[in-house]
Formats: structure tokens, sequence, C-alpha cells
């Protein structure tokens, strides 16, 4: 499961796009709004966001995505239950919401919008709400048993509009050139073949490299917003991995091959061209002297 965070200040936006005939869209659950039509529930959201005045960005929304693979375990009372269970991690409650299932995609989904401004007229946070939604999406994952989707690795280009569409292409080539790449010179090569230019930001006025950019057409890009995995310290430590990895095989293929030279010649030919040394022409003349017959003796009376 994955959760894509948004927040805004239109509740007639968000709400009309959620709950939308073309969608086949479903409300699985609510709380604290009138549900007669779309205008009653965003006057509700409205009502209660003017309780705290002080909130420039009232609206929270937050798309739950399953995988495709886990499609025929997801109805919509586990979609409920885990978005309760989401909620409560997550500290959104007290407060009113909304969740809407949404038929217009292969993979199960449901949208979940709240108001940020809670009965009370208090705030609910957001501190550090991505980093806390990614750990409890994992928890809630592993708990039911349902599929560790790769991320990106997933994402349909085709369907992308930009600048995320130019960042995803640049992600999948890195991806697959870092591997095959020792320096940068290389990875630089391999990823101008695919049409991205390479950037580098120095420290100051010094040659110290402390940062990369990976620019596509008119969109440029900093490696750890690509992912994570990308910041200019990552890769380049992969791709001294990536050298001395090479460097150890070179080195192993080298002595394996004159091992293999030394037995064969010292197995085969040296130990049968061996010839004996002799200290002097006298001791070679005695060891090849030929041995004499002794004469037999015989026995009984000789004439």
């Amino acid at each position: 499961m994955m959760a894509k965070i948004t927040k805004g200040s239109s509740f007639k936006g968000v709400i009309k796009y959620i709950i939308d005939e073309k969608k086949k869209s479903q409300i699985l659950d609510a709380d604290g709004l009138r549900l007669k039509s779309i205008s009653s529930v965003i006057g509700s959201f409205v009502t209660q966001a003017e309780m705290n005045g002080r909130v420039s960005k009232t609206v929270g929304h937050i798309s739950l995505d399953f995988s495709a693979q886990d499609k025929d375990k997801i109805s919509n009372r586990f979609m409920v239950n885990v978005a309760h269970d989401y909620m409560k991690q997550m500290d959104i409650c007290n407060t009113q919401y909304i969740l809407v299932r949404h038929f217009d995609k292969e993979h199960p989904h449901v949208h979940l919008v709240f108001n940020r401004v809670d009965y009370n007229g208090r705030i609910i946070s957001d501190s550090n709400d991505r980093y806390r939604s990614e750990k409890i999406c994992k928890d809630i994952t592993h708990r039911h048993g349902l599929y560790f989707s790769t991320g990106k690795e997933n994402v349909k280009l085709h369907r992308l509009k930009e600048p995320d569409k130019s960042k995803y292409e640049i992600y999948n080539t890195i991806k697959d050139s870092v591997p095959r790449c020792r320096n940068w010179q290389e990875l630089t090569r391999e990823l101008h073949k695919a049409g991205i230019e390479t950037e580098f930001k120095t420290k100051g006025n010094t040659a110290i490299i402390e940062g990369v950019k990976f620019r596509k057409g008119d969109y440029v890009f900093n490696g750890s917003k690509v992912d994570r995995m990308f910041s200019y310290s990552k890769i380049d430590f992969q791709l001294k991995q990536n050298e001395r990895l090479f460097k150890q095989q070179v080195q192993t293929q080298s002595e394996q091959y004159a091992v293999g030279t030394v037995s064969t010649t010292s197995g085969l030919g040296g130990l049968f061209d061996l010839k004996p040394e002799y200290p002097n022409k006298e001791d070679q003349e005695y060891l090849y002297q030929p041995k004499k017959k002794k004469k037999k003796r015989r026995y009984g009376r000789q004439m």
C-alpha cells in the first residue's frame, strides 16, 4: 500500500474531483458531513474550517493505493478498516472526513479527504507527515500480507505528464546505467546517449564536487530529487564499488592464468625434461660403465 499526500485550500475542487460519476466513485464512509449533495458536503467542510482562520491549507487529501496484485482481496470493508487504521496512526482524528473509492484505474485505491481544522477548532499537525506515512504504510502492508510494490518501477510512463514524465525517464536510465559503469565519464556518456545531460555542482570556488543534476529537455532535477539513491555521494560510491570489483575480477583472472601456465610447464614438460647432472666426466663414465658378469660357481669335482 502507498499513500499520496496533498494539502490545499479549496474543498470545492477536491470534493468535485473525488465524487465524480465518470470515475465510478463510491462513498464508503464519512463523519461530520451532510451527504445530501456535493454542495452540502463542501458546505460542511467550509463551515468547520472557518473555526480557525489562521490555517491557510485546511484541506487534507490522501490517496491510499493498493497493488493490482491484491485486487481480489481488496473489498470495500477492507478499505474502510485499513483507512481507519491509517488515520489513527497518523493522528487524523476528531475531525470531518469522507472516504471515496474510485474504479477508474486497474489498481484499487480510495481517496481520503479530511478537515485539518478539527471539531474543537485546533489544527491537525502535518509535521513529518510523509515520513510517518511511509512507515505506517509499510506496517499495514506487512500486517495484512499485501504485495510490496517496488515504487517507481511500476509507474506507467505513458500516463505521466511533465515534468514527472522526464523525471521517471531519467530515473529508469540511471538505474539501468550505473551498474554498467565504473566512473563518471562512462556514466555521463551512457546518459548522453539517452538524451540526458549531467551537470556537477562544485563547492564554492573549488573543484570539489558536492552535487549532481540531470537535464532532459527543458527539465533539470537534482540527483536526490530523482531518487534518494541518486545523490552525488551515493552514485559516486557505487561507481567506485564497480571499479573495485572490476579490478578484483581482472586480478583474479590474471592469477588463474598464471597458475595454469606454471602448472602445465612444471607438471608435464618440466618434469620429463630433467636431465641428470654429474660433477665431472669421470663420474659420468663410471656410472655408465657396463657391469661385469660374475662367474657362476660350480659345485662338484673339477678336472
